[in-house]
């Protein structure tokens, strides 16, 4: 299969120059605008890699004839219109035409219900699109955008990096290497391995730390994960019912064949005419399959799917249904399973345990300024307290990380400079020596370790999940680094 343009100059985009990359996929570092995307969507197609085939219903249609019981019905039929018995040639095409048409009917619609859940929770990223940055699904990221990413975010697409800071890589899924990768902007050698393609982010790893600005060079099938996906394509497994049910027409197929033979040879034995002994062992074969078997296995499983679908659960293949009820124990991700997957803000505590009007607002403050990773948690804080900035400007800001599990951002206006952190409680007490009681006094750590575990032992005990607020005097004259989240204090 010949390769795309872009594909064909760009096989070792790491080791162009920025201006050379932007040149070859005909960007520029304000973008694309919407009317470019949309040409480039029909060149390139969706930043998919599944295949948008059109005869899929006449697939799965013909699928549904697959199982051996099927086959045997269908050459019983064959059989009597050999034998000139039409009218039950026509009786056993009809009864499997219908079972058939019961189960198609069935997988399709589930199939459709399946694929408007799945637009509910489509993947997005973040798109310069006519200079602004917008929200938008992964499957329209074309060659020539410029994505920005912050950790937590899965790469769209294969990309050349503009701008990092502090930027980490899950790279397992290509490399098997368990920690993450450190990327950074620059020219790597043209023959490097995929390992020390440092500038350079693959589509399907995601962001442990940091954030980047990165041009998309190819998409779909054309990158690495692209290549590797249509490697390991493999059809669905066969369930334990359809095992069953094809051994099960295996063995009557084998019966029958026995007996068909077994009685032809009697029949010549005892002096029958041959064509007479052939017809007549072939009638029997038509009057040993189970005509109805296929219709009787399709009525009980659509039942069994509408019962089912009535508690919404929609069952994508019928002969799964079975598998169901040889459960023990079922894994589910609950968030928008069992839980409604909104985040809201309970207490705002001093170290007491009693309501504290500075710790919210040093969390409010974290959470609205911040210009790193969004998360439902800042969203709940937002939302929670109506306050204002008072002139507050941001001065630095160190990004959440998954190693760390905390944000700090300094921010300062005419009367202070504070560097603010909020995170996990445990990583927050890690970096803190004293304390802030209610009434303001700051206190050493020591004397309020026990207190501040057992409040958190409780809340936990109770379904809440706890974050720790924490601050320290900044400076104007210097940004707060890495270094100095040491002796805070816990708010």
């Amino acid at each position: 299969m010949q390769k795309s343009t872009i594909n064909n100059s760009l096989e070792q985009f790491w080791s162009l120059t920025t201006a050379d990359a932007f040149k070859h996929v005909s960007s520029t570092d304000k973008g694309l605008s919407n009317s470019e995307v949309k040409g480039r969507l029909k060149k390139y197609g969706a930043n998919t890699f599944k295949a948008q085939s059109r005869s899929s219903a006449v697939i799965l249609f013909l699928m549904q004839f697959k199982n051996p019981i099927t086959i045997l019905l269908i050459g019983a039929a064959l059989l009597s219109m050999g034998l000139g018995d039409f009218s039950d040639a026509f009786i056993i095409l009809f009864i499997i035409l219908v079972s058939s048409s019961l189960g198609f009917w069935q997988e399709k619609g589930a199939a459709n219900a399946v694929a408007e859940l799945l637009k509910m929770v489509q993947i997005k990223c973040r798109i310069v699109r006519d200079e602004k940055e917008i929200e938008l699904p992964v499957e329209t990221v074309v060659p020539g955008d410029i994505i920005l990413l912050s950790a937590g975010d899965v790469i769209p697409a294969e990309s050349l990096l503009l701008e990092s800071k502090e930027l980490f890589i899950d790279e397992a899924a290509f490399t098997g290497e368990t920690f993450p990768v450190e990327k950074s902007v620059g020219i790597v050698d043209a023959g490097a391995t995929l390992a020390k393609r440092s500038n350079s982010l693959f589509m399907g790893s995601h962001v442990i730390s940091g954030k980047a600005r990165a041009l998309v060079i190819t998409t779909g099938k054309q990158t690495e994960f692209g290549i590797i996906s249509d490697r390991l394509r493999l059809k669905n497994p066969e369930t334990d019912f359809e095992k069953g049910i094809r051994q099960f027409g295996y063995l009557l197929m084998e019966i029958t064949l026995v007996l068909v033979l077994v009685i032809f040879a009697i029949n010549i034995l005892l002096h029958k005419p041959a064509l007479d002994s052939f017809l007549f062992s072939l009638a029997l074969a038509v009057g040993l399959t189970p005509q109805l078997l296929p219709a009787i296995i399709s009525v009980n499983l659509s039942v069994g799917a509408r019962a089912m679908a009535k508690q919404k659960v929609i069952v994508k293949r019928l002969s799964s249904i079975e598998n169901f009820g040889c459960m023990n124990i079922l894994c589910s991700d609950k968030t928008g399973t069992i839980t409604d997957g909104k985040v809201t803000l309970k207490y705002a505590l001093d170290i007491e345990g009693t309501h504290s009007n500075k710790t919210l607002e040093y969390a409010w403050l974290n959470a609205t300024m911040q210009q790193g990773f969004k998360n439902p948690i800042d969203a709940a804080i937002r939302y929670s307290y109506q306050g204002n900035a008072d002139g507050f400007t941001v001065q630095s800001e160190i990004p959440y990380d998954f190693n760390r599990k905390r944000l700090t951002i300094q921010v300062k206006n005419e009367k202070e400079n504070i560097a603010i952190t909020k995170g996990a409680l445990n990583a927050i007490l890690d970096i803190c020596d004293t304390a802030e009681t209610a009434s303001g006094q700051v206190i050493q750590m020591k004397d309020k370790s026990g207190a501040i575990d057992d409040e958190y032992k409780k809340l936990s005990a109770e379904g809440f999940r706890l974050l720790g607020v924490a601050y320290k005097k900044g400076s104007n004259d210097k940004n707060f680094t890495r270094a100095n989240e040491d002796k805070m204090i816990i708010a």
